[in-house]
């Protein structure tokens, strides 16, 4: 059952009346709404605007998967993580997910696969992640990393990718999402 349209569901809606932009940075755009809830009264919503993102699962051909440790400023901690990266203006997701998994791990994959999409903040952010899945490994050189990004990369079998899930190591959920895709593909259930 689908549930993510509107169609049938117009007693769920909420209906902007104004909109102001609160702050935007490179990137965060904050936004200030004044809404019409369903049973007509207003109230107000705050959220980001965000450009969209792209997570990519990197299989090697021994199976192990590459993740990146990297320290998250807002966090104040090192978090594990697959690749990712922002979607630039005007640019296809497949094409973010090609350079991101380039521009952080040095690799370049043959095979691509996309899996779906995932919705990481809902109650404040309209940020999408797409999240693919790439094959057929090849290193084309090392890490081309943006200014002030430090990344370590790793390879992880999917049984100790999913044991630093359990162990409270990986807390992040665009990968932890992308891991349970990932788990389904593997044993060939999706």
């Amino acid at each position: 059952m689908k549930t993510s349209h509107p169609e049938g569901f117009a007693h769920l809606a909420e209906t902007p009346i104004e909109s102001s932009q609160v702050f935007q940075g490179r990137l965060l755009d904050v936004r200030l709404d004044r809404v019409r809830l369903p049973d007509a009264s207003e109230t107000t919503r705050e959220y980001i605007k965000h450009q969209g993102a792209v997570v990519v699962i990197p299989i090697l051909d021994d199976g192990k998967l590459v993740l990146e440790r990297q320290f998250r400023y807002p966090l104040g901690r090192v978090m594990l993580e697959f690749p990712a990266g922002k979607i630039d203006p005007g640019e296809l997701v497949e094409n973010t997910a090609r350079r991101e998994l380039l521009e952080e791990t040095g690799l370049v994959a043959r095979q691509w696969r996309h899996l779906g999409v995932l919705h990481p903040c809902v109650g404040y952010s309209d940020e999408r992640i797409e999240i693919f899945l790439a094959r057929e490994m090849v290193q084309q050189g090392g890490q081309n990393l943006d200014r002030g990004e430090f990344i370590d990369v790793l390879k992880l079998s999917l049984e100790e990718t999913v044991a630093a899930v359990r162990d409270g190591e990986i807390t992040d959920a665009k990968t932890i999402a992308a891991l349970f895709w990932v788990e389904k593909v593997i044993s060939s259930q999706w």
